[in-house]
């Protein structure tokens, strides 16, 4: 190796290990606060109360919540009360907010509830649910105040407007979600559309375009367009709130800006990777965040890809249209891999959304900080609002259309496997548009196996897709009658009795549901049944919201009033469940067996699940017992609520040890369905939990192993079933 290489990898090694050095002993230095608070072992469920300075926007969770970031100043446990400098996340119930117009960024609040630690190597040292009750102390001050009262103007602008466009202006414009509805939110996740409302790099590069295109205009040389575009930057990041997603997203349009200005993308890289190096110094907790790297990659894929995929796709395509599909061709391909750690999922249609959406964002984010800026005058801010809300609608319809088509995410390899696997795919499909026929015999040779195997992949994803959605219906047995959906970790359960379908619980993740609902046919969901709040059972709503005609749910707890609501909200008619209460599916009759109305001894959670009979209009004697515990299950078999023999039993809990071998000796099932998540961290179903089944005779049927399973009576009380992996 040439003598100035190793010159070089040596001052880069050196470079590497001084940052390193530098962004630990960041963490070294900020340690004895954290651990101090952490200390405090507030993981028990004790009261806390906290005095915090609100550092983050307030943003509505998928639950109906709120949720902000803050640093506290001072926690108070009981009689010990110590004062703290550490960043903490606070989630409220917006009835438990006293004066909600005044929680902004900037204000003083005491938040008054119970904490737990947060994940190692998050910013957050404690997660603050404030079930008591959050006071602002003092309302924003100076420029905080300011901007506080431009968002607040921009939303009371777009109130009143018709449709979901008009809760998407400020989104666009200053990242403020407050008002998009859960159903939008959903549809623009889906149609990899979030994005746009993140306050990301783009809005940033738009805004830093605008001020340099003025200044440019008014015959600035190019040091003062940069200047003047830097300012409004830091102008645009004031506004929005200087929280670290933010200035994260500042610094890559920054440097995007610059590697612009210098016409070279290799000097973009190398002030990339500077910046990215004093970012992690400055706040190392960055480095466990998923969207400081998608900023990173998106910026970086931008840099060296975007040219050469639109002189690709030039080829093919005019090139104004090869230009505008390049930009979201190259964050797909590189943000992709990365998004496969949240969700095993791939896209379909996000390129195309963002084609669709593309020119509309520019436009409503521009009319958008127009009117922001323009509240001194209310009529001109209401006319720009009005402007703004009609590229936004755009958005809006072609997130919800694009949301609703068939199969619209592929499922993928989960992990780092399946990251590493999508990134290969990635390079292929980057090479095969890249690079061109003509050339070198090796660049053709590359060229010819990454489109071979992006046709491959293309082939494969395509079945897939219609395997998941038009054509997944063909692969389960018509006649079924009992489908447990394979979710994972949790429960998802069918009945069918004619037309009529009901869900007994949504498992972990609306993605999984969303497929076995998609592959199953069900467009509506007559009755859903939510046993209790847990996350294996409500995470999934998301995939039902609008969908829904009657809600049969557990005793309510915070978060359990917060999801009905997102339900009737969306016109569902919602009642709590206790033994006795019965109605109709179909031709088919349900009857609640457990909880009992008003018992105190299991106000919430796995012990008043409800637990429901389902029998009659084609669908066998079913008995489906949520999470219930041992101590339950004896009091449900002694309270003689049981009508044997039962042809399916769920078992209680995935199938934990905790379970009473009488309530099943009783049940006399045939079949025992067991719905659990594979590799799951609990050991389910354990041996105990088998062993009873199996016990009492019962046929064992399990998600794990089986994948989806459909159950239906096939005559002479003998009960059929088919298993998704194994026939």
């Amino acid at each position: 190796m040439p003598r100035h290489c190793v010159r070089r990898a040596l001052v880069i090694v050196g470079l590497a290990c001084a940052a390193s050095a530098a962004a630990a002993s960041h963490v070294a230095m900020a340690q004895p606060a954290r651990t101090a608070v952490a200390d405090l072992a507030l993981d028990g469920g004790r009261a806390v109360g906290i005095r915090a300075h609100v550092v983050g926007k307030v943003e509505r969770r998928g639950d109906g919540s709120l949720e902000f970031d803050a640093r506290a100043t001072r926690v108070s446990t009981g009689d010990d009360s110590r004062g703290a400098d550490v960043e903490i996340t606070v989630r409220v119930d917006p009835a438990d907010v006293g004066h909600p117009r005044r929680l902004d960024v900037g204000a003083i609040v005491d938040a008054q509830g119970t904490a737990t630690p947060g994940r190692p190597g998050q910013r957050a040292v404690l997660v603050v649910w404030a079930s008591r009750g959050v006071e602002v102390l003092r309302a924003p001050q100076g420029p905080a105040a300011a901007t506080a009262g431009l968002r607040r103007g921009l939303v009371d602008a777009v109130d009143g407007l018709a449709g979901e466009g008009a809760g998407l202006v400020p989104g666009l414009a200053v990242g403020d979600t407050s008002i998009v509805s859960p159903t939008l939110d959903a549809a623009m996740k889906a149609a990899s559309l979030s994005h746009l409302t993140a306050v990301s790099g783009a809005n940033c590069a738009l805004v830093v375009g605008i001020a340099f295109a003025l200044a440019a205009a008014a015959g600035a040389s190019r040091g003062l367009r940069a200047a003047c575009g830097l300012t409004a930057l830091v102008g645009f990041v004031l506004l929005v709130t200087p929280e670290p997603s933010v200035v994260r997203a500042a610094a890559m349009a920054a440097i995007a800006m610059l590697a612009v200005l210098l016409g070279r993308a290799g000097a973009g890289m190398a002030v990339l990777s500077v910046a990215v190096a004093l970012l992690l110094v400055l706040d190392p907790w960055l480095a466990a965040s998923l969207g400081f790297a998608l900023s990173v990659v998106a910026t970086g894929s931008l840099l060296l890809w975007a040219r050469p995929l639109a002189a690709g796709l030039a080829r093919a395509v005019p090139r104004p249209l090869a230009l505008a599909l390049a930009v979201p061709l190259a964050a797909q391909l590189a943000c992709g891999p990365l998004l496969i750690l949240i969700e095993p999922t791939v896209p379909v249609y996000g390129v195309l959304a963002n084609l669709l959406a593309g020119p509309a964002a520019p436009a409503a984010t521009v009319l958008g900080l127009a009117a922001c800026l323009s509240a001194p005058l209310p009529w001109l801010q209401s006319g720009l609002a009005v402007i703004a809300w009609v590229p936004a609608s755009w958005i809006a319809a072609t997130a919800t259309t694009i949301a609703a088509l068939p199969a619209d995410a592929l499922p993928w390899i989960q992990g780092w496997p399946g990251a590493v696997a999508l990134a290969a795919v990635g390079l292929a499909v980057g090479l095969a548009i890249a690079l061109d026929r003509g050339g070198q015999r090796a660049r053709r040779i590359v060229r010819g196996g990454s489109v071979a195997v992006v046709a491959v992949l293309a082939g494969a994803g395509l079945g897939a897709a219609a395997l998941t959605s038009i054509a997944g219906r063909w692969t389960l047995p018509a006649d079924w009658s009992v489908l447990a959906c394979d979710v994972g970790q949790g429960d998802a359960v069918l009945l069918r009795s004619g037309p009529a379908v009901a869900l007994v619980d949504t498992g972990p993740d609306p993605e999984p549901l969303a497929a076995c609902l998609s592959r199953a046919g069900i467009e509506r969901i007559d009755l859903l049944v939510l046993t209790h709040f847990d996350l294996d059972h409500v995470g999934g709503l998301d995939a039902v919201r609008g969908r829904v005609g009657m809600v049969l749910h557990g005793p309510v707890d915070a978060d359990g009033r917060a999801a009905v609501a997102t339900l009737t909200s969306l016109g569902a008619r919602a009642t709590e469940a206790s033994a006795g209460l019965a109605g109709a599916l179909g031709d088919a009759r349900w009857r609640v067996l457990w909880p009992k109305a008003g018992s105190r001894a299991f106000p919430t959670g796995n012990d008043a699940s409800v637990v429901l009979d389902v029998r009659g209009g084609g669908i066998p004697p079913t008995l489906l017992l949520g999470d219930l515990s041992a101590s339950p299950q004896r009091l449900l078999t002694a309270s003689g609520a049981l009508a044997p023999p039962y042809a399916i039993v769920k078992v209680a809990h995935h199938g934990s040890a905790d379970q009473d071998p009488d309530l099943y000796v009783a049940a006399r099932p045939s079949v025992a369905l067991v719905t659990v998540g594979v590799g799951n961290d609990y050991g389910h179903p354990r041996d105990e939990a088998l062993a009873i089944v199996d016990g009492v005779g019962a046929r064992i049927a399990r998600t794990d192993l089986d994948g989806a399973i459909a159950l239906r009576a096939s005559g002479a009380g003998a009960i059929a079933i088919w298993r998704d992996r194994g026939g």
